[in-house]
């Protein structure tokens, strides 16, 4: 995951749970939070607790998140390993799982305009090893024509989007039921897969079979020992290459006609 998408997806959620963004530049993000996403970030249930029984003034905190690491601000550094990254991956989901929302598209004349929908997923997929990766996809499926459109979340971020349906704006039916769509999306993501490089996969098999050749020499054949079984099983969960893929979130989106395909 690039840092440029990072942090473009905390803004994102920021905005998406009424904080407001104090400053903004490149690689660098200065947010006040909102009582409820001050505890559901900050761990600070204490403080809350006091507040509720004494009836004092909230003061929820500032928070700075930095996606330059060359930069000279300070602030917390997110990138994809994060583990304040993954605790707003978690938020998300708890927060805001799926969404629906419609393009407000500003217009000169009062006249009637078309919205299409579109089912978007964003899609985390963890390379694992005995080393990590982690990769995140964000996809459109028209539902309509069956188009697929990678990158869909930048996209999103340039429309004007609003949870109601705009005056003179009427939306264009479905052809492709939402859970066919999401196996559509399903069926995506495993091409896509299909077609990486498993150099990484190959190389961990060759590490992992140079560990169990000195197990197996330090054993010196005894196999049917429990601590062999014991270290041989360790060896396998620590070498043994695995591809997942889980969904962040998702949701419905009416937009203008007008975007163009980009097959992932």
């Amino acid at each position: 995951m690039q840092q440029e998408n990072i942090h473009n997806y905390l803004r994102s959620y920021f905005l998406a749970n009424d904080c407001q963004i104090r400053e903004e530049k490149s690689g660098y993000l200065d947010v006040q939070l909102t009582i409820d996403l001050d505890k559901e970030l900050m761990n600070r249930p204490f403080y809350w607790h006091y507040l509720e029984k004494t009836g004092g003034t909230p003061r929820p905190m500032t928070l700075t998140l930095i996606t330059n690491q060359s930069s000279d601000e300070k602030g917390e550094f997110v990138h994809f390993g994060a583990p304040r990254l993954h605790q707003i991956f978690s938020s998300t989901k708890k927060l805001a799982s799926s969404i629906r929302l419609f393009e407000d598209v500003q217009t000169n004349y009062q006249q009637q305009y078309s919205l299409h929908p579109w089912l978007c997923l964003n899609i985390k997929i963890s390379y694992q090893c005995d080393r990590k990766k982690h990769r995140l996809l964000s996809l459109g499926l028209h539902l309509v024509s069956g188009a697929v459109v990678d990158d869909f979340h930048q996209l999103l971020l340039t429309k004007k989007l609003t949870p109601k349906i705009p005056d003179y704006a009427f939306t264009i039916t479905p052809i492709i039921k939402p859970s066919s769509g999401l196996k559509r999306l399903e069926d995506v993501v495993e091409m896509l897969i299909s077609q990486e490089d498993l150099e990484w996969a190959e190389e961990a098999k060759m590490r992992w079979a140079t560990d169990l050749n000195l197990l197996d020499q330090f054993y010196n054949g005894k196999t049917n020992d429990q601590s062999y079984q014991v270290e041989r099983d360790a060896l396998r969960k620590q070498y043994e290459p695995t591809i997942t893929a889980e969904i962040i979130n998702g949701g419905i989106f009416h937009l203008a006609p007008g975007i163009e395909s980009h097959p992932p």
